[in-house]
């Protein structure tokens, strides 16, 4: 997932130079607002042909939502590394690997590019583009659930850095596919995603009194599963 750890392809005829910050930023917002549209545009999708089963609206958002990830992480993942999460991006701060000046920008733009796949999102489904959902999602249960599921998240990031780096893309697809059912909030895990799913009054919402409790859990999960990775991924040095 981090940039650095991806190098360009090679080119026959010269050498590549790294991506520069504009062309990582553009990846980095356009690849969350392909993720947001993905998300909203499934959900309401799900709801309309699932004749009123939840059950089956909530398989088709998974599965658009797992299958776009691995695509776009792909895509982007040489450019700016696919984080499309600020939890993401502030780890890989920590970690060292990008400047903290180069997170802010990257933020900005994940926040700028989730609120318009949202509204590209609405403009395919016709609906109106400025809305707030009114979808609660309240509780501790709901809060405890974003903690779990980004802590999983980051693990699974983590790992598959450490032990499989080219199968970042499906791993991390394949986890957020799961947690979409095995938690109660159906897997946020991703403070710009919830922000910009309070923007949409559809299957995939949140409602903006929900929101704060999610992106509190979201972050406290992503810091102790950094934590918890940089021990249990650290190679001793033989004696």
């Amino acid at each position: 997932m981090s940039q650095d750890s991806i190098a360009p392809s090679a080119s026959l005829e010269a050498p590549l130079q790294p991506y520069t910050l504009a062309h990582r930023l553009v990846a980095e917002g356009l690849g969350t607002a392909l993720l947001l549209a993905i998300v909203i545009g499934s959900g309401i999708m799900g709801e309309r042909l699932a004749g009123g089963n939840v059950a089956i609206a909530l398989l088709g958002n998974t599965l658009a939502t797992g299958a776009g990830l691995m695509v776009l992480i792909t895509i982007f993942g040489p450019l700016s590394g696919a984080h499309f999460n600020p939890a993401v991006t502030l780890l890989f701060t920590l970690r060292r690997e990008i400047p903290l000046t180069t997170a802010l920008a990257y933020i900005l733009v994940q926040a700028a590019g989730a609120i318009i796949g949202v509204w590209v999102a609405h403009l395919m489904f016709a609906q109106p583009i400025l809305e707030l959902s009114a979808k609660l999602r309240d509780g501790p249960a709901q809060a405890f659930s974003e903690g779990v599921a980004t802590f999983g998240l980051i693990v699974a990031i983590l790992g598959s850095i450490r032990f499989r780096p080219d199968a970042t893309p499906t791993i991390v697809g394949l986890y957020i596919t799961s947690a979409y059912w095995f938690t109660a909030s159906t897997s946020f895990a991703n403070p710009v995603v919830t922000l910009a799913r309070s923007l949409s009054n559809s299957f995939a919402g949140i409602a903006p009194s929900s929101a704060p409790a999610f992106i509190l859990a979201q972050l406290a999960g992503a810091a102790i599963a950094a934590g918890l990775c940089g021990w249990l991924f650290r190679q001793e040095r033989a004696r």
